[in-house]
């Protein structure tokens, strides 16, 4: 949803939620309330998020420098960690991890822990993947 709604903001979010949750054009399911709060979170968010995603990165790097699919990943734990509660941490990092091993390389998935890394106080979030 968010990698869709990044290359389309004006995309019709109901329609985009159905494409998403569903193969068949025909059926209407409903959409799970975690996933609303994540996007309608991230999205009411994306300013403060990239902020705090930009101050733990690399000398030279930028924000624009990002691959989308990775930047999405590091918004999306971010937003979990500064806004989600009853999700720990350790956890928001990993489920992070976990979506960067099935959408993005290995290098992706090195820099985003690299990234997400500093969130844990200094702890490698890596060794808990």
């Amino acid at each position: 949803m968010l990698f869709a709604l990044n290359a389309n903001p004006e995309a019709d979010q109901d329609a985009l939620y159905q494409r998403v949750l569903t193969d068949d054009p025909n059926q209407t399911v409903p959409v799970p309330a975690y996933l609303t709060t994540l996007v309608q979170g991230v999205l009411a968010n994306q300013p403060e998020l990239d902020a705090q995603i930009d101050q733990y990165l690399s000398t030279g790097w930028q924000l624009k420098r990002i691959a989308k699919t990775d930047l999405v990943i590091m918004r999306i734990a971010f937003f979990e960690i500064a806004h989600v509660e009853e999700v720990p941490n350790r956890v928001a990092v990993n489920e992070a991890l976990e979506l960067a091993k099935n959408f993005s390389d290995d290098r992706s998935r090195r820099f985003i822990n690299g990234v997400l890394a500093h969130t844990l106080d200094g702890d490698s979030a890596d060794s808990q993947a």
